[in-house]
């Protein structure tokens, strides 16, 4: 087997070129919300955990036991749901932006920062599973 299709099959390096391509997403999205909303409250980062647990939820919700083995081999279920998905996904950036709002004093901020960030990512997993169930 040629060096390259070896290459693309290993699991790090799908990992890692998915993880470019999410990161790189991730900037665009964050930056592009951060000029609409301000930066005194992290919303590009919700808007991103949002939109990649909507997307997690698509994805995962192509499987039954396990998260999208029906339509994706394990390189491009490595590739898309822990290389972009999560590059594109913000958790330490989320912990920091809640720390520093914290630090701040900003007690209201740092908890609407903690509950938006995980009611609504919850929401954005069954969202995708849902639409996956409907269209199947």
């Amino acid at each position: 087997m040629p060096l390259f299709s070896q290459l693309i099959r290993h699991p790090w390096t799908m990992a890692a070129l998915g993880g470019a391509i999410g990161s790189v997403g991730r900037v665009m999205i964050s930056s592009l919300v951060a000029r609409w909303t301000g930066d005194q409250f992290p919303f590009g980062t919700i808007v991103v955990n949002v939109t990649g647990a909507l997307l997690m939820g698509i994805l995962a919700g192509y499987g039954q036991s396990e998260p999208g083995k029906l339509i994706f081999s394990e390189p491009a279920r490595t590739f898309l749901m822990i290389g972009v998905l999560g590059g594109y996904t913000t958790f330490s950036s989320f912990s920091l932006q809640t720390f520093l709002l914290l630090e701040q004093g900003n007690l209201l901020g740092a908890f609407l920062n903690v509950l938006l960030s995980v009611l609504l990512c919850v929401a954005g997993i069954w969202a995708g599973f849902m639409l996956i169930r409907t269209l199947q």
